[in-house]
């Protein structure tokens, strides 16, 4: 998996499959969604990425929830 960030366009792209062509692409609410060929996701471009992540990303997570062994 590979993270950039292009600051020039604002946008974040999360790519899941490296080398792996595009064969449609779907927008929603700012949102591109790459798929293959096999319908798999290969990449995810977030537009206008510093208006929808947050500064201080961690305040999001509950900790609680996520390091719970029951």
């Amino acid at each position: 998996m590979k993270v950039l960030y292009d600051p020039k366009h604002d946008i974040l792209n999360i790519e899941f499959l490296e080398g792996v062509a595009i064969a449609d692409s779907v927008e929603t609410d700012g949102v591109i969604f790459d798929y293959a060929q096999d319908k798999r996701i290969v990449s995810l471009e977030i537009l206008d990425a510093s208006e929808r992540i947050s500064k201080k990303p961690f305040e999001k997570i509950d900790f609680a929830i996520a390091s719970s062994k029951d």
